[in-house]
């Protein structure tokens, strides 16, 4: 599905990413470990398509994504690419509904189709009553979980999640881990997690190491 080869990255003098290679599978969950400052997020960035490399090439689903126009990106980003971040991103202004259902009409997807969408995923991620909260009325968990929900709601071909337990306690944490996996089984979804959780790490599909800009 994603095809990455030979990527590099600087940032002034300080060279991040030293020519990495990588692949992902359609429906596989792979984690992405190592210390801090080895490179993890600015490849995650790059894979999907947040930054742009200085070298390499990379293809989503046979597409050269390297070469298209920042606005073509921004639309391919939109329908193909999910994302969830340590810190949910929630805008505090709107319900969590609402929050969800953002992506989707930036899509340009029809509104019943697009809420539609957010209901299911909403009943699937057990936060079905919560949708006419504001993001402050709501846990950690559920939060992170409606952060989850919008990062689906266009039914992205991957999802890249950075740190995603990084904010909650050790029970929520364990469910968003399982959940993950609940969404591989019943949608198909591929993920690509970077995490210092070893317990999620170790329960991926493969684990691979980074360290000073290279996979190891």
């Amino acid at each position: 599905m994603l095809s990455a080869q030979n990527i590099a990255k600087s940032y002034g003098d300080l060279q991040v990413l030293k020519g990495i290679d990588i692949s992902i599978q359609k429906g596989e969950i792979v984690s992405i470990v190592g210390a801090s400052g080895a490179g993890k997020s600015t490849l995650l960035h790059i894979l999907g398509t947040l930054d742009r490399p200085d070298a390499g090439s990379l293809f989503l689903e046979n597409k050269d994504l390297i070469n298209l126009k920042n606005s073509d990106l921004s639309k391919l980003r939109n329908q193909k690419i999910g994302f969830i971040f340590q810190f949910h991103n929630l805008l505090p202004e709107f319900t969590a509904f609402e929050n969800i259902c953002i992506p989707g009409y930036i899509g340009n997807f029809s509104d019943r189709e697009v809420q539609d969408r957010a209901k299911e995923l909403m009943r699937l991620l057990g936060i079905d009553q919560r949708g006419d909260h504001k993001p402050s009325e709501l846990s950690g968990g559920e939060q992170q979980r409606s952060a989850v929900a919008r990062a689906l709601v266009n039914s992205p071909s991957i999802v890249f999640a950075d740190e995603p337990s990084g904010n909650l306690d050790s029970k929520n944490a364990e469910e968003l881990h399982k959940l993950f996996f609940k969404l591989r089984d019943e949608l198909g979804q591929t993920f690509v997690i970077v995490t210092h959780n070893q317990e999620l790490a170790n329960l991926a599909d493969r684990k691979i190491e980074m360290r000073d800009g290279i996979l190891v």
